[in-house]
Formats: structure tokens, C-alpha cells, sequence
């Protein structure tokens, strides 16, 4: 007996069988009837007047009271008129027989008059009325809608199961099965964590648990136990995700991937179910690795938002969710890891110890990590030798991985655009610029004075920011529209870890710079400090009302990090000191405009020279600046450290929107 596997027979498609039966009516209703009419000549009811008058006609037969045959005489079919119907067909035979004419009848009743009259002439012929059935397509017709109905409930059901094999609505039952898609070692999955630039503390975390699941009598025989699960947290676009898939590539177990939506459908006891699957699939394969991403999705507070106190779905779903966690039976080498940014709205319930043992922060990368995830995203692009990859991290404070690989996309793109065959520096500087600015709109129409108000109001901000000790340094200026904004400034701020009151107050002055300047030239304001007044108006009521830097309020904060405050009708203060609030953040504000008025009229001067070189060349940069004003008094030493726990902001620019 051979040993040779057996082919697996092929499987029928069952949209062929579908098709097959679909030909099958169609012949039948094609072919199952008289269809010998179809081969016959057509006349009109006045040469069957002429032939009736003439005496060729035999016979008339009308069928189904719409369509007349006609059947001449034999003698007739001698005559040269009809030569037509006594000629061979592709056969070799001939219609003696007939019928050899038809026509349509159209008014019956008026038809049947002109046969009387024809015969009450003594014109011999014969005539009848006969009806004719299709039965097949009669009983095809009897029986379509049922047939409707079930190609519908077929539809319906493989879609409801996803479109797959097995027969039609063969997996309806499946519907409460999970939608994890499954990484093993049999999967080609090329990520790896030296394809994951910095985040190295993050890194170690969740390369522990992957060396867990490989070797765990490593740290069993201490007495420690497999941790249930790890939570990634961090900003959109710091790479957590990222970071689940180098687990997926290093993890040599198998590992379970879905997003939190996937639980959501919309059969009640769905979500449960497709959790309860997943653990089990999971059990079935341990050690294992599931991995939710955007877990918020189901694990928000329960109790929020439930106005109506009906059942809540989602609320089922996170109550599996912890039971699989750690509930009874429940030791097995399963390990969960989520990722959200949204980690204030989770249960606290699940973000306990014995569900989530750890929760990893991804903070946006420092000026290290920043270079290192620089290297990553260069090497598949042509860049210029002499491209200085520490000047590209400095000049990208607070942007995520996600931000500096749409930056190297960006640069390429620009660099393809002007038709260079490598990417260099200015391209990566004017990615950032439409990164973080938006698209040049130079053929904005905008009026002289227009351009005047705009080119001081920008000058206003230059000069402030560089006679003021702590503002940010000045990268450039330009009253070039891009985006929303007529005009902008971009700075290059600080990495700071703790920021000072007075760094507050110099960065409040110098975003007033732009109106303060307004008011001196012009005796008048305009719309163009929207963005300005929004951003001090934060600034002032976070010092008064968030971190208690003011001396009237106090050391009081009225921040509740837990995010409960959100869902509160109730303000977590009095009118009173409401009102006193109110006071102090325009006290403030006020001040360091007026100290904006002072500072810009002392140097009213270099105001002018610095808004006239703007309308001149419409960008102007640091080196204008020193050229103007001299260097800035403040110069300090530019160095930065890494430190994972920093929390770095993006270049921010002073614009000038349209209203």
C-alpha cells in the first residue's frame, strides 16, 4: 500500500452551482414553450388584408389574443409574392406547412370584425382563438419569490459571518468567535527591536516578558511569578503599536493581535463572547501573547455617560475582559498587552496589580532618541553625504516617531519635486516648515497695508522674544500665508524639565510682542493675535488655576488628573473664587502687555528696520537678527541631555490667522 498522501479533492464553488441552476431555468423558459413562431415572417395587418382579399389565406389562428399566424394556401405559395416563405431554411427544409406569416393583432375586437366581414364575402379561410403557457416559466414565476427570500437569508448570513467558506450561512454560528489574527514562528513577521529607534526603557520592559515567556525557570526558581499584563501608554504616534509588532517578531511563541473595536458588534453578548474565545484560542496555545490595541475602546470607566441605566454592551465586554484577566482558573502563561493614549478613561478595576502588573509610559522621544530614530528612517532614502543627522534631531524638539518619519518622507518628496537626485538639508527644513505651518500660499491676494500690519506684527514677536531672557530662540521669521496663518515666527524652545514662573510670564510677553507692536505703529489692533490671545489665555489660567503659581490663589490646584472632573456639572471651586480667578489671569496677561508696549517702544528703531527687512525679503533668519540687533543678551551654551522622562513640545510658530 503506497504511503503517498491523497490529494485533497477540489472544492466546489457553490456560486457554480448557483450559476448552473440560473442556465437551467433560463433554457427552460427559452425552449420549454411553442417557440416555432420566432422563425416566421412579419407582416402588417394591410398585406394580410391584401392576401385575405385575395384569397391566399388557409387559416388564422389567433394566439393568446395578441399575435395572429397565417397559413396560405398551397396554390399561394406558388405565387412570386410569396417566394419568401417557401425558401430553405439553414436546414434544407421548406415551410410548406406553415404557418408561414404573423403580425401583431392590436385591437382584437376590431380584428375579429374585418375576419366576419371576410367571410361574409365568401373569402374561404379558416379561423380560431387559441391560448398558449410557458408552464415552466409559469411555475418558475410561482416560485421566484420564495427563491428571492432565500438568496437574501444566504447573503445576509455568509456576510454576517464574514464572507467565509464552509456553505452559504454555513458560519452564522461563528459570529461570537474572535477576530485575533494569529503571529507564530511560521508567520513572516520582520520586525524586530532593533528596528525600534529609542524608547529603551520601554524596550526592556517588554523584552523581559518575551525572555519570560522563552525562559521562564529563569525567574520562577526566585519565587517570581509570570506577570498578567502590560500596559503601553504614551501620545499618539510614539510607537506603541510599533512596539507591540517587534514583540510579535522576537516572541517565539504565538501571538494574538486585534484592536478593542473588534469586541463591538452589534448582537447583545458578542463582545463577551469573542473575549472569552480569545482566551481560550490563547490557553489552548500557551505561553502565549494577546495584544489589544486601542483598548479604550472597551475599557472605559463603567458608569460613564449611562443616562438611560440600560444594559450596556460595552460594559459586558470589559466584565469578561477582567474576569479572563485573573479570575478563577485563570493560571496560565497568557500574557495581555494593550496600548491606548487615552489611559485616564480606563476602569480602575483593570489597571489594577494581577491584571495590568505594569504600565509602560512611551514619552515623545529626547534629542538622543530623536537621532537614533533619524538613523532608522534615513537609511532607505538617498541622502547628501555631509547631512547632519544631530542638527535634524535639535531642530525637531517634541515631534514623535510618527512626526520625524512623515519629516523624512516629506523631505524626499520635496527633494523628488525640485528634481535632485539626493535629499539635503534645506529639504528636511522645509519639510518641517509644511509639517508644522502648512502649505505656502504665495498667491494669496493680501493688500500693502495688509502686508505692512502683518510684517510689524511678526516683528513685534522677534524682537520681544530676543531682548527676553527665557523666550524661546528665534529660528525664523516670515510674512509668507502658509496654512491658516498670514505670517509666522518659529522658535526653537527649550527642553525643559520643570518650567519657572518667570519662563512663563517671558513666553506670555513675547506672544503679546505681535499686537503690543500693532498698537504702537498703527494706534490700533486687529483679528491677526487670535492664536497669540489663546495661547497666554492658557498659559495664565494653567498658572493660576492648575499649577498654584499665583500668590493671591495660592498653592491650590483645580486639576483632577483621573479626568472624574470631566463628567462633574459642578466647578470644584466657589463663585468668589471664580471671580478672583478671572482677576488674576487677566492681571496677568495685561501686565505682560503693557511690559510688551514698554520693551518695543524702547527699541522702536530696531522695530522698524526689522519689519522693513521683512517686507523686503518676506523671510528673514537668525542671522538677520544678529545683523539688525546685535547678538542676544541672554546667549547661552546650546546643549542637551537625554533624559527618557522629559516632555519636549514641537516648534511653535506665531501665526497670524484669517478672520
Amino acid at each position: 500500500m503506497s504511503n503517498a498522501k491523497k490529494q485533497p479533492s477540489p472544492k466546489i464553488n457553490p456560486y457554480w452551482i448557483y450559476g448552473v441552476v440560473i442556465v437551467l431555468l433560463l433554457g427552460m423558459s427559452l425552449f420549454g414553450g411553442d417557440n416555432d413562431w420566432q422563425n416566421l415572417n412579419k407582416i402588417n395587418i394591410s398585406e394580410f388584408e391584401r392576401y385575405l382579399n385575395e384569397g391566399d389565406v388557409s387559416e388564422v389562428v389567433v394566439v393568446n389574443k395578441n399575435l395572429a399566424r397565417i397559413t396560405l394556401k398551397k396554390d399561394a405559395l406558388n405565387k412570386k409574392i410569396h417566394e419568401r416563405v417557401t425558401k430553405k431554411n439553414f436546414l434544407g427544409q421548406e415551410n410548406s406547412e406553415g404557418p408561414h406569416y404573423q403580425f401583431e393583432v392590436g385591437n382584437l375586437e376590431l380584428f375579429q370584425r374585418k375576419l366576419e366581414k371576410a367571410e361574409n364575402n365568401k373569402v374561404a379561410f379558416n379561423y380560431e382563438f387559441v391560448t398558449l403557457e410557458n408552464r415552466w416559466m409559469d411555475v418558475l414565476l410561482s416560485f421566484l419569490p420564495i427563491i428571492v427570500i432565500i438568496g437574501v437569508w444566504i447573503f445576509l448570513m455568509r456576510r454576517m459571518s464574514g464572507g467565509g467558506g464552509g456553505g452559504a450561512g454555513g458560519q452564522i454560528f461563528n459570529i461570537g468567535k474572535s477576530k485575533a489574527k494569529l503571529f507564530d514562528q511560521n508567520t513572516d513577521v520582520k520586525i524586530t527591536f532593533k528596528d525600534v529607534a529609542g524608547l529603551e526603557g520601554a524596550k526592556e520592559e517588554v523584552q523581559e516578558i518575551v525572555d519570560f515567556l522563552k525562559n521562564p525557570t529563569k525567574y520562577t526558581k526566585l519565587g517570581g511569578k509570570i506577570p498578567k499584563g502590560a500596559l503601553l501608554v504614551g501620545s499618539p504616534g510614539t510607537g506603541k503599536t510599533l512596539l507591540a509588532k517587534a514583540v510579535a517578531g522576537e516572541a517565539k511563541v504565538p501571538f494574538f493581535s486585534l484592536s478593542g473595536s473588534d469586541f463591538v458588534e452589534m448582537f447583545v453578548g458578542v463582545g463577551a463572547s469573542r473575549v472569552r474565545d480569545l482566551f481560550k484560542q490563547a490557553k489552548e496555545k500557551s505561553p502565549a501573547i494577546i495584544f489589544i490595541d486601542e483598548i479604550d475602546a472597551i475599557g472605559r470607566a463603567r458608569g460613564r455617560n449611562n443616562m438611560t441605566g440600560s444594559n450596556d454592551e460595552r460594559e459586558n465586554t470589559l466584565n469578561q475582559l477582567l474576569t479572563e484577566m485573573d479570575g478563577f482558573g485563570t493560571k496560565t502563561n497568557v500574557i495581555v498587552l494593550a496600548a491606548t493614549n487615552r489611559a485616564d478613561v480606563l476602569d480602575k478595576a483593570l489597571m489594577r496589580a494581577g491584571r495590568f502588573d505594569r504600565q509602560i509610559y512611551v514619552d515623545l522621544p529626547d534629542l538622543n532618541e530623536r537621532r537614533e530614530i533619524f538613523k532608522v528612517h534615513l537609511a532607505p532614502l538617498k541622502v547628501i553625504k555631509s547631512l547632519n543627522i544631530e542638527f535634524l534631531a535639535k531642530q525637531t524638539p517634541g515631534f514623535s516617531g510618527a512626526d520625524i518619519a512623515n519629516v523624512c518622507n516629506e523631505a524626499a518628496l520635496i527633494a523628488a519635486r525640485k528634481n535632485k537626485k539626493s535629499v539635503g538639508k534645506q529639504d528636511f527644513l522645509d519639510a518641517v516648515d509644511r509639517i508644522v505651518g502648512g502649505l505656502e500660499k504665495k498667491n494669496k491676494i493680501i493688500t500693502q497695508e495688509e502686508k505692512k500690519t502683518i510684517a510689524f506684527h511678526e516683528a513685534g514677536h522677534a524682537l520681544t522674544s530676543w531682548l527676553l531672557e527665557y523666550a524661546a530662540p528665534l529660528v525664523k521669521v516670515t510674512i509668507v500665508p502658509r496654512g491658516q496663518s498670514l505670517g509666522a515666527a518659529w522658535y526653537l524652545p527649550e527642553e525643559r524639565m520643570i518650567v519657572r514662573t518667570e519662563q512663563m510670564l517671558d513666553e506670555m510677553c513675547a506672544a503679546l510682542g505681535g499686537r503690543a507692536a500693532e498698537k504702537i505703529i498703527f494706534d490700533k489692533i486687529s483679528t491677526g493675535a487670535l492664536s497669540d490671545l489663546e495661547k497666554v489665555t492658557k498659559q495664565a489660567r494653567a498658572m493660576v488655576s492648575v499649577y498654584g503659581l499665583n500668590e493671591n490663589i495660592g498653592n491650590i490646584t483645580y486639576y483632577d488628573s483621573s479626568g472624574q472632573s470631566d463628567y462633574n456639572f459642578s466647578k470644584p471651586y466657589s463663585d468668589e473664587t471664580a471671580k478672583v480667578i478671572d482677576d488674576e489671569i487677566s492681571k496677568i496677561i495685561e501686565s505682560q502687555y503693557a511690559r510688551a508696549c514698554q520693551i518695543l517702544k524702547k527699541h522702536k528703531a530696531k522695530l522698524t528696520a526689522l519689519a522693513e527687512r521683512l517686507l523686503e525679503k518676506e523671510v528673514i533668519f537668525k542671522d538677520d537678527l544678529v545683523d539688525l540687533l546685535g547678538e542676544r543678551p541672554f546667549k547661552k551654551e546650546e546643549t542637551e541631555t537625554a533624559n527618557p522622562k522629559k516632555t519636549p513640545r514641537k516648534p511653535r510658530k506665531k501665526e497670524t490667522p484669517t478672520e
